[in-house]
């Protein structure tokens, strides 16, 4: 085991107080207060947000749901691929608007227009609504911007970080099969792809350095219906092939979901396909939202996913 980076050692000395005192009170994980602390930590830690001149809100009409996105244009100049990009939260916290920072910052360092879909959440809406959302979003993308009349190339990209992982992730899965949605590319930044909680990083990294693995175990239960196998909605166990697209998984050391990033990037490369490993050691789930602590770090993210996506 590596060591943390040390900037990130007050930050975790706070959350671990903090659940140390929750716990010494017998509270449990609260929704309404999981989804407010969430929203103000990416307040607090991504204060660098660029300007940006072109950012519009709009819907997406589907057979079940209408879903509203945000659309952020770095260069309306010119006609640039689209991705979609899809908020982490663990499908219960979060939202486009928190993640706005990071959607403006991914829409600069990728030139792509980034579109970002307020899908449904849990416990409201269980599984697998945000995923019906997001192949929704997939479908109707190109007449959104049509609409917008806003200038852009027919190339859709798909990203997500953690449980927007495993949204990417499903939808390229399901592209394999779906000839109305095409897929270029996905990049999955430190994803859920496995709902079973099997791997052996859930065992070394899963109390102590944020994300821990009881409030994943928490999510997931408030994620799914009794009834509903978890297994089988994990991209980790659904089925590869090379018609998935290139994949860059992004995976930081000290975060439960590390191993099974790392085996979904090698089961790729097995089933024929292009896979990419960027790897962050001395850190932990979550660190582009905590950006004002890990600024190198963040940097590389965003070059890497730039590098990939336009490469």
């Amino acid at each position: 085991m590596g060591k943390i980076n040390p900037n990130l050692s007050e930050f975790l000395r706070e959350c671990n107080e903090f659940l140390s005192e929750r716990k010494a009170r017998g509270c449990s994980f609260s929704v309404i207060d999981s989804r407010d602390r969430a929203e103000r930590m990416i307040q607090e830690y991504v204060t660098d947000i660029p300007n940006f001149d072109c950012i519009v809100d709009d819907e997406v009409f589907t057979s079940g749901y209408t879903v509203p996105v945000r659309i952020f244009n770095p260069n309306p100049n010119q006609a640039l691929p689209v991705l979609l990009f899809l908020h982490g939260g663990g499908h219960m916290v979060d939202s486009v608007k928190a993640y706005d920072p990071i959607c403006r910052k991914m829409a600069i360092a990728t030139q792509h227009i980034v579109v970002a879909p307020e899908y449904r959440l849990a416990p409201e809406n269980l599984y697998p609504a945000n995923v019906e959302d997001t192949c929704g979003v997939a479908r109707g993308v190109w007449s959104v911007l049509a609409r917008q009349k806003m200038d852009h190339r027919k190339v859709l990209s798909v990203a997500g970080d953690s449980a927007g992982g495993s949204l990417s992730a499903t939808l390229s899965h399901l592209a394999q099969f779906d000839s109305s949605i095409a897929i270029e590319k996905q990049v999955l930044i430190y994803p859920c792809v496995d709902y079973t909680a099997g791997c052996l990083s859930y065992q070394k990294y899963g109390a102590g350095y944020f994300l821990e693995t009881d409030k994943c175990l928490w999510f997931f239960d408030k994620y799914f219906g009794e009834s509903q196998c978890r297994k089988a909605a994990s991209p980790l166990y659904m089925d590869f092939t090379a018609r998935l697209p290139r994949t860059l998984v992004i995976t930081a050391e000290f975060c439960p979901l590390c191993d099974e990033g790392k085996i979904y990037c090698e089961k790729v490369k097995s089933a024929g396909g292009f896979a990419k490993n960027l790897h962050f050691e001395g850190v932990i789930h979550g660190f582009l939202n905590v950006e004002d602590l890990l600024k190198k770090v963040c940097a590389e993210a965003y070059s890497g996913i730039g590098e990939f996506l336009n490469s």
